[in-house]
Formats: structure tokens, sequence, C-alpha cells
């Protein structure tokens, strides 16, 4: 329930420019004790550089922030702590050598004289993390030594020392498990019940309906739409959000799978993937499905030759292939990661050589790139994958996550892969990014090429896939036509063999 009173964080009219980028025109926002709102857009709306300003990273260009109905101005990240308001972000801020209970008062630490006063501190620590309801949680414990889901409390119990009023969650449960992500809402609610304000952007929109009590939408740095989510259909908010009515969040395109073209026979690694056999068709997506830990990454990181192989074969076109990267370029397979900025993109470098990078034969003589002639290339898949940028030569770190991933999707494409394995390939992808991603997902199966399509969201491998592989422990334990899996049936082949080692349920990412 939210608290009718006044709104304990008010942001009004604020604007903020980037050199000749409007990133927020007019935006006014509000929250209230007691409440979690939803701040949803797609990717570039204006969301991330709102709460850069909020969290004092950023100053406004124009407009006022009020908090607790006192004037907010922060002058930096500490000055907003300082102030009671706190960023959880996807990416934890961690030092990963010290302790929990190091990290919680990182900053904020009992001393006198330059000795840490430890006795003095450790109630505050214990208490935050008793009111998180994780009291089992060790304060002296190094915080290396912890799940994903447990380094994100040590980052809110850090909040709660620092006596946040306004917290506010950038893509929290990206990484999570399933357990993890039930926990943490657990405790966001617990937090609204204490009276404080919570933001909550995602772009799981089962998610915010599930938690979040009103949302607010940004589209190209202005609000869309706000209000109450009850009631709303889904369609409504992703039409504010991309601007126009979305009749498919999963657009399919007709194609026919033809004859085997990968064949991976009893595939083993160093630790996964354990004996994997399975085909994939000529014009085929082929959806891979598991729980957290279940080998798919391994699984297509051993066939792309990325990861070394122990013990059995992968055929392309009847052809045995030989476990190398550069084997399996030049046998047409590409490859997109799903960690982006660790090993799929380089951050530093520009979309023109990262789109090219795997193929610059086509630009080089005698070791000269004819920059020219590749640029025009660029440009021409940029287009057609409508990827928004300044030019060919601005840097990957500048682009938004969905402009990220299509040009990682470009990338291979200019290889001429005929075989892309896509991990996660709509991790952190707004939805219309998704639509698109998918669309062109069914036009390379519609020209023949094929895809082996890793996600840990059963309903986009249901609606877009031909047939879906479940993993668990390694192992391919069953490959269905999609018609015949469910999430239901998906989720218990996947569970059955894991349950029985302790594993833990993957949520639904996208």
């Amino acid at each position: 329930m939210t608290d009718s009173a006044a709104p304990l964080l008010v942001m009004h009219d604020i604007s903020k420019r980037f050199g000749a980028t409007q990133a927020l025109s007019g935006v006014s926002f509000s929250v209230r004790a007691g409440e979690i709102m939803a701040l949803v857009g797609e990717n570039g709306a204006g969301k991330s550089t709102l709460m850069k300003i909020l969290s004092g990273a950023h100053r406004p260009d124009a407009g006022s922030i009020h908090v607790a109905g006192r004037s907010y101005a922060p002058g930096s990240p500490q000055q907003a702590r300082d102030a009671g308001v706190a960023m959880i972000y996807q990416e934890l801020n961690l030092a990963p050598d010290l302790s929990v209970e190091d990290n919680i008062m990182l900053g904020r630490e009992a001393s006198r004289l330059g000795w840490l006063l430890r006795r003095e501190q450790r109630p505050r620590v214990q208490q935050a993390l008793d009111l998180l309801g994780h009291g089992e949680l060790r304060p002296d414990a190094p915080v290396r030594s912890l799940s994903v889901g447990a380094q994100q409390l040590v980052e809110i119990a850090r909040a709660l020392v620092h006596d946040a009023k306004v917290i506010a969650f950038d893509e929290p449960t990206s990484s999570l498990t399933r357990q993890d992500v039930e926990h943490l809402f657990k405790v966001i609610r617990r937090l609204r019940e204490t009276g404080r304000a919570i933001v909550y952007i995602s772009h799981f929109l089962e998610e915010v309906r599930q938690l979040c009590d009103n949302y607010t939408v940004l589209r190209d740095g202005r609000v869309a739409g706000a209000g109450s989510l009850a009631g709303v259909p889904e369609s409504a908010i992703v039409a504010l959000m991309v601007g126009r009515s979305v009749e498919e969040l999963f657009p399919t395109v007709p194609h026919a799978p033809g004859d085997v073209l990968l064949s991976v026979d009893r595939l083993s690694g160093r630790r996964f993937p354990v004996a994997a056999s399975l085909e994939l068709r000529r014009g085929e997506i082929l959806g891979v499905f598991g729980l957290v830990g279940a080998g798919r990454t391994e699984l297509i990181r051993s066939i792309f030759g990325l990861d070394p192989v122990k013990s059995g074969q992968v055929r392309v076109a009847a052809k045995l292939l030989a476990a190398s990267p550069r084997a399996a370029i030049a046998a047409g397979l590409g490859i997109v990661s799903e960690d982006r900025k660790g090993e799929g993109l380089a951050q530093s470098r520009s979309i023109a050589d990262n789109l090219t990078y795997s193929r610059l034969k086509p630009y080089s003589t005698l070791g000269w790139l004819r920059l020219g002639e590749r640029r025009a290339i660029v440009e021409s898949w940029m287009s057609r994958l409508h990827v928004k940028a300044r030019s060919a030569e601005q840097e990957i770190a500048a682009l938004s996550g969905g402009n990220q991933q299509k040009v990682a999707l470009a990338r291979v494409l200019h290889q001429d892969a005929q075989v892309l394995l896509l991990d996660e390939p709509t991790r952190g992808i707004d939805v219309g990014t998704k639509a698109e991603i998918y669309r062109l997902i069914g036009q390379l199966a519609a020209e023949g090429r094929s895809v082996i399509f890793v996600s840990s969201y059963c309903h986009e491998l249901l609606a877009v896939c031909d047939r879906i592989a479940v993993m668990s422990r390694g192992r391919v334990t069953a490959v269905r036509d999609a018609s015949n899996w469910n999430e239901h049936s998906i989720m218990e082949a996947a569970i059955a063999v894991d349950d029985s080692a302790g594993g833990g349920n993957e949520r639904p990412s996208a």
C-alpha cells in the first residue's frame, strides 16, 4: 500500500543535455513513502541519466529535486548518500577482498584516533542484515566468497546503514537465480513497509507488475505516461515505451528447416558439457534452456572452440570441425557472447572496428585497410539492424545495451556466419529492441541460416524457436519441437536432475 502523504522524492522539470543530445527534457517524477515506483523505457530513453542526476553523478541543466521536503542538489554520489539517497546498480560496486562488514561501512567507519571501532559498528551492520532477513550472513565473511544475490544484499545493507530514505534499483535481477529474485522481492517489500521510497528500473514487465505499485514511462527523454499498474495491460505500457502500438511482442517470420547443417556428437569439455549431442538443421532456430550451472554457455563455447574439448565431435555440413575459433569462423560459425562488456565487444573501440574484426580481408591490401570502403559497408549493416549512433566511428562503450547487442549481431552477419550461436542475446534489452532481434532471427532462418538460441526465459524460447533442447548438469536431457513444450514441462525437465544436486532455479531473464 502506498502512503497518501506528500511525496518523499520529487524531481521537477529535470533537463539534461550532452553536447547535441538532449537526454532529458522537462521530466517530472515523484515517489511517496511506502511506494515502489517502476521506471521503465527503452534503452536510451533517459532512465540512467535521470538516476545519475538523482544519485549525484550528474548535475541537471534545469529543474529541482526535493527529498523529504528539503531541497536536494548533490554534487557527488557521496553527498547523495549523506542526504539519504542510494543507488543499487546492476553491476555491483563492492570491494571483493574486504569483508561484508567493511563493505557495508566503507566510508562510514566508526573510528577514533585512526583506530577502527568494530565493537561500535558491528551492531549497526547486524541490524541492517537482520532487517533484510539475512541475519545469518556473517559480517566477517569475505565478499568474494558470496553468491551474486548475497553480494547484492551487502549493497542494500550499505544503503540502510547510510539511513537511505530513497533507494533506486537499476536492473537488479538480470544475473540472479530465481530463488535470489524471490528473496530480493521480499527484501524490497520489507523496505517499502519501513516507509522508504523505492524506484525500480527493469526491462522485465512481468517483474514490474509483480512488485510495483505505480509506473512512469520515459521515451526520448520525456515522460510518456504514468499511473497505477492496477488494470493497465502490458501492451499499453509497451506502446508508451516505443511510441507505437506493438501488436507482436514476439514477431515470427515464416521459415522451413531443411537438412542437418551442424551435428554435435557426445561433446565433453573439462567440466561441461558432458557427452552432449544435438543436431541443428539449415534454416532452424534451436532453443537451449537450463538452470544456473547447467552448462548452456559451456556447450556453445565448446562448439565454437573457445573452451577446451576433451572428447566428442562437431561436424558442419558433414565435415569434421577442429576445436578452435579460427576453424569455426572458417566453417561459417559465429558466436555472440552473453558477456557483451567482458568479451563480446571491445568497449574502447569503434562500431566499425567491432563489426569487422572477425572479417577484415575484404578491406585489406598488403596490410593496409581501405577505411572508406569499410565505412560504407559498416553503415549499411547499421542501417539494416537500426543501430542508433552518431557515426560508425563512435565507441561501443557510448552505446546503449540494445545498440551494443545489435553491433554484436551485425558482426557475425558481416562475417557471413551460416550458424549463429547466440548466448542470451536479449538480456538487458528493452522490449522494442527485443522484438527487432526476434524478427531478425526469424529473417535469418528464412534466409537459410541456422541459429542456436540460448536463453533462460522460457517464454521467448517457446515463442521464437522451432525446437527446444533442455540441459541439466552439462547434459542435453531432452530435445523436442517447441509445440510439445510448455513452461512447466521445460522447468520440470531442467530440474529433474539438478534438484538432487541442490541446484537452484534460474529466473526468467530477457
